[in-house]
């Protein structure tokens, strides 16, 4: 693994890959990533994030390092830091393009060309887990991703899908995606699963209710969980605050957290 074409692999130094996955677009797989990496932060992990969204590239302006630059050294590109620590690391094609409101105008060619690169010429050095952010669907960027991912034995994917039996039917056709590509799925997380109040915490269920638990008992993987809709949230997302930190009291962060407690329980297992 450390070894690819006689060569050192700039992932050699990261020990467990994940992806994140829907059939469709909207039901929030940047926020997932995103906290999802906070959540291990805060764990004690070193995270990197890999945005492979290159339409729709959102996690630099939810980590606020939307105006930050990408420099090369000798292995390849070097990330963006989101902190003073060094403990998240994030690539993205928003860091490359000239003016944030340009458009990826691209052919299928291109971007798995980009993909391809992202993979190989991203000097992450030692990290504990990659999270890669992926676009809506089961596409050839999707298959040149699990491909180019292959020879590094990512972990698995996490799929995230709304309570709505549309979005739901969506992620199947995802759950198909892992099975022929032989991805492992560690688990399928109902994202927007109701909305508390913030007022009087009473939770209305916007979107129906759980069709993500269903589809996972139904396909036999597990269920890692349902997070609410939650306007702080939503503003730590827009302001590029850290959740996790700032916000120990909503109703979404005990849902992440257990999430992110699941997800090292699945390391922890691996490698005992």
């Amino acid at each position: 693994m450390e070894e690819l074409g006689g060569e050192k692999s700039n992932l050699a130094g990261v020990r467990h890959i994940l992806l994140v996955l829907s059939g469709k677009g909207g039901v929030g797989k940047s926020t997932i990533s995103t906290e999802l990496a906070l959540a291990l932060r805060h764990a004690g992990k070193k995270v990197g994030i890999l945005d492979v969204d290159l339409c729709g590239p959102s996690i630099p302006r939810m980590l606020k390092v939307q105006d930050k630059d990408v420099h090369q050294c000798d292995s390849g590109w070097v990330p963006v830091f989101v902190d003073q620590d060094k403990s998240i690391s994030l690539m993205s094609i928003g860091f490359l393009l000239e003016k944030p409101d340009d458009a990826v105008v691209w052919r299928g060619p291109k971007k798995n060309a980009l993909i391809k690169q992202f993979i190989s010429d991203v000097a992450w050095g030692g990290l504990d887990f990659l999270i890669v952010d992926t676009p809506p669907g089961t596409s050839d960027e999707h298959i040149s991703t699990v491909e180019s991912l292959r020879p590094y034995q990512p972990l698995g994917a996490v799929l995230v899908t709304t309570p709505q039996a549309v979005s739901v039917g969506d992620v199947r056709r995802e759950l198909t995606f892992c099975k022929k590509t032989g991805l492992r799925v560690i688990g399928i997380i109902e994202n927007m699963s109701g909305f508390v109040c913030p007022h009087c915490s009473e939770c209305t269920n916007i979107f129906s209710k759980g069709g993500g638990e269903e589809l996972a008992k139904h396909a036999g993987v597990p269920f890692l969980g349902c997070v609410p809709l939650d306007p702080q949230l939503s503003q730590s997302l827009e302001e590029g605050r850290d959740f996790i930190q700032e916000f120990p009291k909503s109703s979404a962060f005990p849902a992440l957290s257990n999430i992110a407690q699941q997800i090292l329980d699945v390391t922890s297992s691996q490698s005992s």
